[in-house]
């Protein structure tokens, strides 16, 4: 029998995490990566380092691939369809893949389709973002947060601007800039779901997300005190989302919550997600599993979680770079913690790992999985 050969576009974190998914499938990987030293590129055997962003490379990665997908978002829609048009299966697609590249793209299609989201407005100049701020219908004055359409992540790319003096730098990027209105919410969530090509769908628990100064810090599954009711609806918006864009694999729907219960859409993610993580350890089937099945079009594995309560925590480099020594005091105070690093150098603030911890009782999950991030990074010595 020949397995298929996936090829994976990025050499992050996230390529590593599904290359080990698909080895008990027998997935076969090739991987296009940046440099040799990428997270990816140290675990799979086929590596081409190259440029995504160059056709040509391109098409020679993919020509002894049976499908492409990747681990970021960034590669120009154009070089997808020329793949498409060569009869390679790409997966999520470029009409799909475009609502995760643009912001203002997402935000048009959605408010098309009825998708709740921030009051938003595509800016030309400070003073625009004061007129979207004060003067225009629906207007809640500043903050205004600032975002450049494409190329931002963990809070790259994002002002929070009280004032039109503090907005023009968003502008000096020379990509256009998409306002929204401060969206005052109670906590973020997360709804990750998985579509095949044929249209079969799963949804896994709605979880909390815990951001600390732009980047995700811990998530929560299922998100606490969310009643069930609010966590069917949002798994449902997140299933709309991924049918009516044509999304084929992961898709991470980024969440606020209202005073009132409500959601709004804050972000897109067609790609494993840092706010799916936990199911590595927590889930019966990963959502590196899944993305994986569904671009093969293989059915789809089981969503529901193994416990009450899983907590996922970021490792964030810190002051302490041999973290390999943290091992023996994080291990041998919890037996049942699940550690996944990523071959990255430590740097302050650079997610270079995560820890899975669950259980029943959610203050001492969420405690254990604190503790041995904490731990490892320094932050605490006992």
């Amino acid at each position: 029998m020949t397995f298929p050969v996936v090829g994976m576009v990025g050499g992050g974190q996230l390529a590593r995490m599904t290359h080990e998914a698909g080895i008990p499938l027998g997935i076969r990987f090739r991987l296009l990566s940046d440099t040799p030293q990428d997270s990816a590129a140290q675990v799979v055997q086929d590596v081409r380092v190259g440029d995504y962003r160059d056709l040509a490379t391109l098409r020679d990665f993919a020509r002894r691939c049976d499908v492409i997908t990747f681990d970021h978002e960034h590669v120009p829609v154009e070089h997808l369809r020329a793949l498409e048009a060569d009869g390679i299966p790409v997966r999520p697609g470029p009409d799909a893949l475009v609502h995760a590249q643009d912001k203002g793209v997402m935000r048009a299609r959605l408010t098309a389709l009825g998708i709740p989201c921030p009051r938003h407005r595509i800016v030309s100049d400070p003073a625009d973002v004061r007129a979207f701020a004060e003067d225009e219908p629906g207007a809640t004055g500043f903050p205004v947060v600032l975002k450049t359409v494409r190329g931002g992540y963990d809070g790259k790319g994002v002002w929070v601007v009280d004032s039109e003096a503090e907005a023009a730098e968003p502008f000096r990027a020379g990509v256009p800039v998409l306002a929204e209105e401060k969206v005052p919410f109670t906590r973020e969530l997360a709804a990750n779901v998985v579509r095949s090509p044929h249209g079969q769908a799963v949804a896994y628990p709605v979880v909390e997300s815990v951001q600390v100064g732009g980047v995700c810090d811990t998530v929560i599954a299922p998100a606490p005190g969310l009643d069930p009711e609010s966590a069917s609806q949002a798994q449902h918006l997140a299933l709309t989302i991924a049918h009516e864009l044509g999304v084929v694999g992961h898709l991470a729907v980024e969440l606020f919550e209202t005073a009132d219960g409500s959601v709004l859409v804050n972000e897109l993610a067609m790609r494993p997600h840092n706010s799916g993580h936990w199911t590595q350890d927590g889930a019966v089937t990963s959502q590196f599993a899944n993305h994986l099945r569904a671009v093969l079009d293989l059915p789809l594995g089981d969503p529901r979680p193994r416990a009450p309560w899983t907590v996922m925590a970021n490792v964030l480099g810190g002051d302490f770079p041999d973290m390999y020594q943290g091992y023996l005091h994080c291990l041998a105070r919890d037996p049942a913690l699940r550690v996944h690093m990523y071959g990255k150098d430590v740097k302050p603030g650079r997610k270079v790992g995560h820890v899975t911890t669950y259980g029943t009782d959610l203050a001492q999950v969420r405690e254990r999985a604190r503790h041995a991030a904490d731990y490892l990074r320094g932050t605490i010595t006992e």
